[in-house]
């Protein structure tokens, strides 16, 4: 056989390779975008908006995510380890009457800390540890940014005052749904459920979205 005839048949096969692959991908395509807007939910709106309406684009950058972070095992917590966590962040709460500023500082840092001990990326790696918790709490990891936000902006900036405030408390209640799924027990715990409702019950808001009243809001009552 000839070089020429050799060299035209690996063309052949690599055409046919390619067109192969890329009509899997289109015959898979919907499906597989699907399944990630399903399992990302306002992550994947979130994706497709950084990337500017471009789908392809956010759903290559969440495939990313789920190859790198899919098959992370998360650490059971201890019941001691589990009941510290808990009590901080009843701590947290209440000190966010005084010294607001402080208390979402410290949510932040707790979440953060919270997550490497679970198993997540630790050791000030932000964005791969949101990335990591996007994969497995997609619901609730904004809460996680958002405090993480407000916690780093100069305290010297937009966040002074009654509006500033009312921001940081924003922030801590929806941070604390990421808290309490990362402080709850999975179902390979052993099923020890912890105090975690009754010590994080005092939000300013419910998960209706109506408010109740809360140590948050003393703050108000004490400077009227």
């Amino acid at each position: 056989m000839s070089t020429g005839l050799i060299i035209a048949l690996i063309v052949i096969v690599a055409v046919v390779v390619a067109v192969a692959a890329v009509l899997t991908l289109r015959a898979r395509g919907p499906r597989h975008g699907a399944s990630l807007k399903r399992r990302f939910g306002p992550e994947y709106e979130r994706a497709v908006a950084r990337h500017d309406g471009d789908t392809k684009a956010a759903e290559r950058e969440l495939s990313e995510r789920v190859e790198r972070h899919g098959s992370l095992q998360v650490r059971p917590l201890e019941p001691a380890e589990r009941e510290r966590y808990e009590a901080r962040w009843t701590a947290a709460q209440e000190r966010f009457v005084d010294a607001p500023r402080e208390a979402v500082a410290e949510a932040d840092r707790l979440i953060a800390e919270l997550a490497g001990t679970r198993g997540f990326p630790a050791g000030g790696q932000y964005e791969e540890q949101v990335a990591a918790l996007s994969v497995h709490h997609a619901h609730h990891v904004e809460g996680y940014r958002r405090v993480h936000r407000v916690a780093q902006a100069h305290p010297d900036g937009a966040h002074d005052g009654a509006a500033g405030t009312e921001e940081m408390r924003e922030a801590m209640v929806e941070a604390r749904a990421l808290f309490e799924e990362l402080v709850r027990p999975s179902r390979h715990d052993g099923g020890h459920r912890g105090v975690a409702g009754a010590r994080t019950a005092a939000p300013a808001t419910r998960r209706d979205g109506h408010r109740t009243p809360s140590l948050l809001h003393r703050r108000q009552a004490k400077e009227s």
